[in-house]
């Protein structure tokens, strides 16, 4: 029985006469069969050693193994072991220069059932050799760019699927693949590291806090920036675990580790926080501000409210006022959709009425406010639908009144403008603090217009919702307006347009307010030195090397000796420099054009206003929210899941901040294989 399992695994030489299964001798007669198509002979030649026996030599390594000795031959299944296992060390240095690909052995206790057919190279078909450690590394980018579980390297399922797919791939553990994990993000930490070591502007973080079962919060930190080719970026920086959330040191001690993690002492220009920070908070985070990272403007610009918190407590208040009628309209919608006839009904009486409505119901998601608005949206417009189905539909009972009808288009009405100004956050990637200064300030006057209505649900709303965007407003109005006043088509002119709208006689006072805190911005970054980041190192040295052998004029402008040189400068002209941001504002206004790109006009710009642009730039990186994307609507805090909250804290940050990173691009650093032991 192994003779005969030997001789169906043989498989011959090109070129060599296959009529028989032992060696050929003088008396038989060749008969003419089929050459084979084995891969192995790609990397063995077969010599003769002595008479009657042949030994394979591998073209690589020179390693040799016996082929035939007498009548027996030895087959080629050792000699595919020896180059799909990766045992040929040369073929190993030389890999990926092949074209070549073997079979996976079938293995009945693997599972399946019946062995896979012999498939044969193809020129196109590539030769990988096996790698476990690089098998290992991407089930870590796997589990963290999926949020697959941990654990999912121990479930069977798992563990017979890739056994089948390489029976070659060691089994992996929880603490291996948790290891492998934090590897991962250790490469990619770095790489950021390197990366923000050339940003040449101050930085703005955004705090999410998020709870769990134990009672323990999660702080999320995200860091906002504008890069040196002037475009704006946002990455997790870190996840810090609180045990005490409610404590008012929590946030303090999030942002010291941030700071300290990240190398970004004296480099803070703002703080938006996802929920409003109280004063013995902000008390306890002062002393630590005033410590790590000196005051711009006074600290007036650190710390802000997140605006699509904000907007979300606005939309609470509007589903609360309107609760009943929202409920019969759900219920409704809930009638059609969840009935494949009752929708095909709905459908066949909205053609046969006519109605021009192109949107759908669809039931909302109550953790999310903008589903129930599009929810009320949709039913309103289908309206005369749902009035008309009884007449189709016998069992159906819960038509809303006309006054019902007539109630959710006024929730609407409230919602809407909300609904707008929070899928700016969603959509966009250009700098939003700029858009939101009329976002804010057009709400503001739409709830100043309806407080007076007669209608005293419609008046006790607004106020309401008044309340919460005039505390937004009064907290964040200076930094949106300095934002629009780096907007080349806005400057002072829409701020004192939006401020007279709002304040009637007393916005003068309010104008000169900004206008003097711009100034004052800006004479403190006359006064800041000016540090060189590598990347701005980088620059100035590769254009001086083209110019030192040229002239000596290249050496002395970069020499570092004339530093002194720069202080007399700034000292001597002064004057002229605070003029910068006077020249700026007395020139005209550029046309409003829609697509316009602000960070790309002052990277134009960059030489004509050396010192305004840095200002600008740290401006327009701020941003006014500090939620996630998916997170713009919720009206719940969130939450981290159970098994998250199982995991060491280190772990968590691990895998958060890892799939932030690799959501962006691996780098170089990321894309090499590097082993590394746990």
């Amino acid at each position: 029985m192994t003779e005969m399992t030997e001789i169906t695994d043989m498989e011959t030489i090109p070129g060599e006469s296959n009529n028989q299964l032992a060696l050929t001798t003088p008396e038989a007669q060749p008969i003419k069969r089929r050459k084979k198509k084995s891969m192995v002979w790609e990397y063995f030649t077969i010599e003769n050693v002595s008479a009657g026996c042949r030994r394979a030599y591998c073209k690589r390594c020179k390693q040799s193994f016996a082929y035939s000795t007498g009548s027996k031959v030895a087959g080629t299944s050792h000699l595919k072991r020896h180059i799909a296992k990766g045992t040929c060390r040369a073929l190993l240095r030389g890999q990926g220069q092949d074209n070549n690909q073997f079979i996976t052995p079938y293995n009945p206790k693997m599972g399946g059932s019946e062995p896979p057919k012999r498939r044969y190279r193809s020129p196109s078909s590539p030769f990988i050799p096996f790698d476990q450690d690089r098998c290992r590394h991407e089930i870590a980018r796997m589990i963290i760019m999926h949020e697959y579980p941990l654990h999912i390297v121990e479930h069977p399922g798992f563990i017979a699927f890739v056994q089948n797919l390489q029976p070659q791939f060691d089994k992996m553990s929880f603490n291996t693949v948790q290891g492998d994990c934090v590897a991962t993000y250790l490469r990619e930490k770095q790489s950021l590291m390197n990366f923000i070591e050339g940003i040449p502007g101050r930085f703005c973080l955004t705090l999410d806090m998020w709870s769990s079962n134990q009672t323990l919060g999660y702080v999320f930190i995200t860091g906002h920036f504008v890069d040196s080719d002037w475009k704006l970026h946002r990455r997790v920086f870190n996840v810090v675990m609180e045990p005490y959330p409610d404590s008012h040191s929590a946030l303090s001690h999030a942002i010291a580790a941030c700071l300290s993690d990240w190398s970004l002492e004296g480099k803070l220009f703002s703080l938006t926080f996802n929920h409003p920070l109280s004063e013995a908070g902000l008390e306890n985070l002062r002393p630590l501000l005033c410590v790590k990272n000196p005051l711009i403007l006074n600290g007036q610009l650190l710390i802000r409210n997140c605006i699509a918190r904000t907007m979300s407590s606005m939309a609470k208040d509007v589903l609360g006022a309107g609760q009943e009628i929202i409920k019969k309209i759900r219920d409704s919608v809930k009638y059609v959709k969840m009935s494949e006839s009752h929708d095909d009904k709905f459908i066949q009486v909205k053609n046969q009425l006519q109605v021009p409505s192109e949107k759908s119901l669809f039931l909302d998601n109550q953790t999310q406010w903008n589903t129930t608005y599009q929810m009320l949206a949709a039913a309103s417009e289908l309206k005369e639908v749902f009035d008309c189905l009884d007449t189709y539909d016998p069992d159906y009972k819960l038509a809303p009144s006309m006054e019902d009808w007539k109630l959710a288009e006024t929730l609407c009405s409230f919602l809407k403008p909300l609904f707008d100004a929070a899928s700016i956050l969603t959509t966009t990637t250009l700098p939003t603090v700029i858009t939101f200064f009329y976002e804010v300030w057009k709400i503001h006057v739409d709830l100043g217009r309806s407080i007076t209505s007669e209608d005293p649900f419609i008046s006790n709303l607004a106020k309401s919702m008044q309340e919460k965007i005039d505390k937004y407003w009064k907290d964040c109005s200076l930094v949106l307006a300095m934002a629009v006043v780096m907007d080349p088509r806005f400057k002072m002119k829409l701020v004192e347009f939006s401020f007279t709208k709002i304040y009637g006689e007393d916005a003068p006072t309010y104008i000169k307010t900004v206008d003097d805190g711009i100034h004052e911005l800006f004479l403190e970054y006359v006064a800041l030195p000016l540090p060189l980041t590598p990347t701005y190192v980088e620059e100035v040295n590769g254009a001086n090397n083209g110019k030192t052998n040229e002239s000596h004029q290249g050496n002395l402008l970069s020499d570092h000796g004339l530093a002194d040189f720069d202080v007399y400068i700034m000292e001597t002209n002064s004057q002229q420099m605070k003029s910068e941001l006077d020249q700026y504002l007395e020139e005209s206004l550029l046309p409003r054009v829609q697509e316009f790109d602000v960070l790309g006009w002052w990277k134009l710009n960059k030489m004509k206003y050396p010192t305004l642009s840095k200002m600008a730039r740290d401006i327009l990186s701020i941003p006014v929210s500090a939620a996630a994307t998916e997170s713009i609507f919720d009206i719940t805090d969130k939450q981290l899941d159970e098994y998250r909250s199982s995991l060491r804290p280190e772990t968590v940050e691990a895998l958060i901040c890892a799939k932030d990173w690799l959501h962006y691009g691996s780098s170089d650093v990321s894309n090499a294989l590097v082993k590394m032991e746990f």
